[in-house]
C-alpha cells in the first residue's frame, strides 16, 4: 500500500496535473497540496478528511484508497 505521498506524486505525474492545477480544481490552497505531495500525512501539515476526499474526486480516484493511503504506515527512509 502506498503512503499519501507517493499516491499523490504518481498520479499527479500519470495525469500531468500540478498542484496549482488541483488548488484550481479543490479549493485547497497550493502550499498545503505541496505538503501532502512531498510528505503525506507525516509531516507538519496534516490533511482533514474533507481536502482527502477532494483530491480523490480531483484526481478521479477512489476515496476508501486516497483515505487508507493516509493512513498507510509511513516507511523508513535508510540511512
Amino acid at each position: 500500500m502506498d503512503d499519501l505521498s507517493e499516491l499523490l506524486q504518481r498520479t499527479m505525474r500519470r495525469r500531468r496535473v500540478t498542484a496549482q492545477g488541483l488548488a484550481d480544481r479543490t479549493g485547497i490552497r497550493t502550499p498545503r497540496i505541496r505538503a501532502f505531495a512531498e510528505d503525506g500525512n507525516h509531516g507538519p501539515v496534516q490533511p482533514t478528511e474533507q481536502e482527502l476526499v477532494e483530491l480523490a474526486a480531483a484526481l478521479a480516484l477512489p476515496p476508501p484508497d486516497v483515505l487508507a493511503a493516509a493512513r498507510a504506515p509511513h516507511a523508513a527512509t535508510p540511512a
